[in-house]
Order: C-alpha cells, then structure tokens, then sequence
C-alpha cells in the first residue's frame, strides 16, 4: 500500500518565507497531494545557507526496502539570475540545527533553475533500512548563494 509523508509543521525556519512573505505556518504552501506551483516557500534572494526543516506526516514501516521515494519540486525566481543552489536532506529524528537527527538521504542541486523543476530521489535498500522510526521523519531543505 502506498503511503505519502507530507508536510506537517515548521521544525526550523531560517529566513525561509511563503510565496506571499508570510512566516507563520509556511509548511501549508507545500502539504498539496498534487503538486501545486502556484504556492510554494523560498528563501530570501541571496540565502548563505538557510535552512528550512518540516516534520512529515506518520508513516508506517512498510516492512520493504524497495519504493521509498522523496518528491519534491525546486527553483529559483529570475533566469540568469545568481547562481542559487539547493540541499535536500530525508532526517530522522530531527530536533533542531543543534541536533539534526540522522541523515538518511539527500540530493544536491547546484545552480538550480528558474522554474519549477520536479525533483526525486530513491533510498537505496540500506538507507531505507536504516529507517526505524517512521513517525520522525523529517525533510530538510538548504538554500545557498555560493
């Protein structure tokens, strides 16, 4: 049976902002079941590592290695304009920057594009093994101008 952990709660949010600028309760803009590019979170336009973390939804152990899967989609607000590049972390157990919990997986994007760009990764079978708790699972996500 297929599951899907989404957005939850804000954990950290440092200088990360709705599409509106709004800063309170921004992981609303990105909890749709389909994607949605009208509503989204950013970052300010010249981040130096800021970091947003949102606590996914419970999960249950699916009791398989295979199928675990991280959707997400990314982009930067002008073309040609700094290069913007981008961290996107699956933690468990986070609490806050002081204590990230554990890296399960990640993906890098650097010098991400101008538009909404649909990004995945799939766990390997020993990283989707070294989940043993799937009520604390977090994403976590860097924005950086190098």
């Amino acid at each position: 049976m297929a599951q899907f952990g989404r957005p939850s709660t804000d954990t950290t949010r440092d200088n990360w902002e709705e599409d509106d600028g709004g800063t309170t309760d921004i992981w609303d803009q990105i909890d749709e079941a389909s994607r949605d590019d009208a509503d989204f979170i950013r970052t300010g336009l010249t981040p130096t590592a800021d970091v947003y973390v949102t606590k996914l939804t419970t999960l249950e152990d699916p009791l398989s290695s295979t199928g675990h899967i991280v959707r997400y989609a990314y982009g930067k607000s002008a073309a040609g304009g700094d290069q913007i590049d981008q961290v996107v972390q699956l933690r468990q157990g986070y609490v806050s920057e002081g204590t990230p919990g554990t890296l399960i997986a990640a993906q890098t994007h650097t010098d991400v594009a101008a538009f909404p760009v649909a990004g995945t990764f799939t766990l390997s079978g020993g990283e989707a093994d070294s989940i043993t708790d799937y009520t604390s699972l977090y994403i976590r996500i860097t924005g950086n101008k190098p």
